[in-house]
């Protein structure tokens, strides 16, 4: 028996909502938002393989939010499934599993968010050797995703690490050109992995790794130079030197995860202590609703749909998307 869609309450208003076509400047194509009217004045932000985000003018609330568009979220299962996870993610978690530059905005007042939480996931010590690996956009890839291994937010530390001397050096630390290829990159920089980190891979990738060659790791002076650091930023009193920034992206680095700081280890270092507030590190959780066994169910098409449709009604319920 098929399962069916069901209707919306007799409450909604189609004259409530408008229309607003976007140019997409990185691919050339357009896109049509239909939206509550309490948003306005759109203007493209970025677009990837999962959509476009615009940023808009809230009416309501008087500030300026950043909206996504689905790039055909139910042509495959994958690609719903995609969906109904960013959508129950973003009313309930903060934390992103795909962080790189375009998905970072800083506002005039320096307060910085993160956007594009379609690859997000909570972890914990059971979902962790089940979780997909399709995650991270390539030039942030920790090394630990990019061979399929179980992973940690360690995974974050090392795509922070990657952002870290990107705004140093003003370029991609490794730029690679795809997935094997990003992994030379990495060992050209960092140097060959140790048998430790090796022992942990498969068969078939631990003998690719281990005939790749030795490659010695470079300094980190050579990997992030004086010359790229200003000199009127450096204030020894506070640890805000390019000896203290080299010492904390070292340890960001690390390719075993093992090695690698934790969070608390990075929010402890002494070039970013400065912003250590314990307020927010400790601040309440929000509830996770999202069950990460549904990434395992095997569901149609149509499921998905409805799915994602009990979602949209339950958070419409609980929010005046109009006016709230």
């Amino acid at each position: 028996m098929q399962t069916q869609i069901p209707s919306f309450s007799q409450d909604f208003d189609m004259r409530k909502f408008h229309q607003v076509t976007i140019q997409d400047k990185k691919y050339n194509t357009q896109s049509t938002f239909t939206i509550p009217i309490r948003y306005s004045n759109l203007s493209f932000l970025n677009a990837g393989a999962q959509g476009t985000v615009v940023i808009a003018d809230d009416a309501v609330r008087g500030e300026r939010v950043a909206i996504k568009k689905m790039q055909r979220p139910f042509v495959m299962t994958m690609s719903a499934k995609r969906a109904y996870r960013e959508f129950v993610l973003l009313t309930t978690i903060k934390h992103p599993n795909d962080l790189k530059p375009s998905n970072i905005v800083v506002s005039e007042r320096c307060e910085l968010k993160i956007l594009d939480f379609g690859l997000a996931r909570k972890t914990n010590v059971d979902t962790a050797m089940r979780m997909s690996d399709y995650v991270v956009t390539r030039y942030y890839r920790a090394p630990e995703v990019i061979f399929g291994l179980p992973y940690t937010e360690k995974m974050d530390i090392w795509s922070v690490g990657c952002i870290f001397a990107e705004m140093i050096n003003q370029k991609v630390l490794f730029p690679g050109d795809d997935r094997l290829d990003q992994w030379t990159q990495i060992c050209k920089v960092m140097g060959s992995p140790n048998n430790d980190f090796i022992n942990k891979l498969s068969k078939s990738a631990a003998f690719y790794v281990r005939n790749l060659g030795n490659y010695k790791p470079k300094s980190m002076s050579e990997i992030v130079p004086d010359s790229n650091f200003l000199e009127e930023t450096e204030n020894p009193k506070v640890n805000f030197t390019a000896s203290a920034a080299r010492d904390l992206l070292s340890n960001m680095l690390k390719i075993d995860p093992d090695e690698r700081y934790s969070v608390e280890d990075a929010l402890q270092h002494p070039y970013v202590k400065l912003w250590f507030k314990e307020e927010e590190v400790n601040a309440p959780v929000s509830e996770n609703r999202y069950n990460q066994e549904i990434d395992l169910a095997e569901k149609t098409l149509q499921e998905w749909k409805c799915l994602i449709f009990e979602e949209v009604k339950r958070y419409q319920t609980e929010h005046d998307i109009f006016y709230g």
